[in-house]
């Protein structure tokens, strides 16, 4: 197997324009409405609605390298840097203070030059809270990665290994990542359709592998920044919830781009991309569509409350409209039972059987169904 970056005409990749055309209008807009439909909103809702994705972005790139953060401690973590009243939380965690940096910084920032420093700066971001780890405790942090030793990605067990991909080796990364950070920083890239640009972006550097660890997070957060240098603005989605959700896709369209065969080396149409950011485009469209949803949801249940402002109701049922509200489009697809409403309020089925029966005199879900087929769903409409 042979890798991209020992192609005679790396890293001039190629890409039809044509067969991507329609598909970069649509994301540019997508991104368009959901800045307008944030813009349009209270700064209330503006803000729920961002930090709710933020959340899920911390979470769910983290998720797709095998780490869990604490989805309190980095919603408290957001809301810290964000100069926003945090929730109080009872254990700090320093890997979601990592993770919650790392994003607030590519939002803060993303109007900058992408530089070694800045890099490297997110690097121990990313790091945060793994000194003590063993499999972490002899990484080499906030530099490019020096061991002489190959970077490969590998699977199976010991003496049956499969290498996946090679990266170069640490001697050549500073002219390698000094290339790639010039052509992000050039300025005539700026003709470049803003998602195509950010598709060679994740590409090339993940290509490169610079970090001994947390490349893929690192990457991800590149296609952020320079989503954001295109809109003008934080772009509005999570990404990695998405990818999340199709990891091994992912991984597959990353392989597939990084490596050919070695009889294809000397090929100038080698380094065509187009498929790459073909996959990569429709990813980030699906997950502006996500996004929307949970948008509307937030928009949904600040309405919902206002017409209901006056409704008298008990704080058990505020919470389990809450809870439903929170769960999303995905979260009860077919309506919520009299036996899901015990469960969510922590009553007795005959309590739960009252509380929405009165819930539905006074119009705030509706029903489908007869007799135990019965389903509840809030009542979104005035």
């Amino acid at each position: 197997m042979s890798y991209i970056w020992q192609h005679q005409h790396w890293p001039n990749f190629h890409y039809d324009g044509a067969k991507l055309s329609a598909l970069a209008y649509q994301y540019a807009k997508k991104a368009a409405l959901l800045a307008g439909s944030l813009s349009q909103t209270n700064q209330d809702d503006s803000i729920a609605a961002q930090l709710n994705l933020m959340v899920d972005e911390a979470i769910s790139t983290s998720l797709i390298e095998g780490e869990n953060l604490n989805p309190a401690s980095v919603r408290s973590s957001l809301q810290n840097y964000l100069n926003l009243t945090p929730t109080p939380i009872h254990v700090a965690d320093a890997k979601a203070e990592g993770m919650a940096a790392l994003l607030v910084d590519v939002r803060q920032h993303f109007n900058q030059p992408l530089s070694k420093e800045v890099l490297c700066n997110w690097h121990r971001m990313v790091l945060a809270g793994f000194e003590d780890n063993i499999l972490h405790s002899e990484l080499t942090v906030g530099q490019w990665r020096d061991s002489p030793e190959p970077m490969q990605i590998v699977s199976g067990p010991v003496g049956y290994e499969r290498v996946h991909y090679q990266a170069p080796a640490a001697q050549d990364l500073d002219a390698l990542m000094t290339d790639f950070l010039s052509w992000f920083n050039r300025q005539d890239n700026q003709q470049i359709p803003g998602v195509i640009r950010a598709g060679i972006a994740h590409l090339w550097f993940e290509v490169i592998h610079p970090f001994d660890d947390g490349n893929g997070r690192i990457g991800r957060a590149i296609i952020e920044y320079a989503l954001a240098q295109d809109l003008g603005m934080p772009v509005t989605f999570s990404l990695s919830t998405h990818i999340e959700e199709n990891k091994k896709e992912y991984y597959r369209q990353l392989n597939v781009a990084s490596c050919c065969d070695a009889s294809e080396l000397a090929n100038p149409e080698m380094l065509d991309i187009t498929c790459w950011l073909s996959w990569f485009i429709e990813t980030l469209i699906a997950a502006q569509q996500r996004a929307a949803e949970k948008i509307a949801t937030i928009f949904a249940k600040t309405e919902f409350w206002q017409r209901h402002r006056n409704t008298e109701l008990s704080e058990r049922q505020k919470t389990v409209l809450n809870k439903i509200f929170k769960a999303g489009k995905e979260g009860f697809p077919n309506g919520v039972s009299a036996r899901k409403y015990a469960a969510l309020g922590k009553c007795s089925k005959a309590t739960a059987t009252r509380d929405l029966g009165d819930l539905l005199a006074k119009d705030c879900i509706k029903s489908e169904g007869v007799g135990r087929g019965m389903r509840y769903f809030l009542n979104n409409k005035s």
